[in-house]
């Protein structure tokens, strides 16, 4: 039975692995351009090491009105750290396409760090999904720049589309556990203190 799982797990891999490369190429094949070129590393720029969110976190918790999702997009952002880059990429160590395909041209420098799962779009979506959580009205603006951030991954070649998935799917669930258990625990230490007041 361990024999027949283990070669199962095996073709599921390899299936995947299939469809990752089929799509990352169809996408260089339909959507390659001089100004996909152009535009596509300075959408990435932005996700470089969470730099917009981190940005937005920052003026966001500057602001008395929206001091605490300021608060909570940063605490966001530190567990995306510590699961994504700290424990998932170097526990899953899937080599990056770029890595895999050496002959293609890259628009920017080789990552060195591993491939699975983006952090561009694990940080993101988790950003995202805290601000979209306080507003609904702000994902007019912020789901379009989290999803061409994530998109920038796989035009650039150096993310399978499943990294981008399993980023996507994170972020969705360690946000929304930020935002509800963050503003809880929150309005429990604020209780706290107006009961210690009293």
């Amino acid at each position: 039975s361990c024999l027949c799982f283990n070669i199962l797990c095996k073709n599921i891999g390899e299936v995947n692995m299939n469809l990752d490369w089929t799509i990352l190429n169809r996408i260089q094949g339909a959507m390659n351009s001089g100004f996909m070129d152009m535009i596509m590393p300075k959408i990435t720029l932005l996700g470089s090491a969470g730099i917009i969110w981190i940005i937005i976190g920052v003026a966001l918790l500057i602001s008395k009105k929206h001091r605490r999702i300021g608060f909570l997009v940063l605490i966001g952002l530190l567990l995306e750290l510590i699961i994504g880059n700290g424990i998932l990429k170097n526990l899953v160590a899937r080599p990056r396409p770029c890595w895999l395909n050496q002959d293609f041209k890259l628009l920017v420098a080789v990552p060195k760090d591993y491939s699975f799962p983006s952090g561009h779009t694990f940080a993101s979506v988790i950003a995202t999904t805290i601000l979209c959580l306080y507003k609904k009205e702000w994902g007019w603006f912020f789901i379009p720049l989290a999803v061409l951030i994530s998109f920038s991954r796989l035009y650039l070649y150096v993310h399978f589309p499943s990294d981008v998935l399993a980023g996507a799917v994170l972020g969705v669930i360690i946000g929304c556990i930020t935002y509800y258990v963050g503003n809880k625990i929150i309005d429990n230490i604020i209780n706290k203190k107006k009961q210690e007041v009293k």
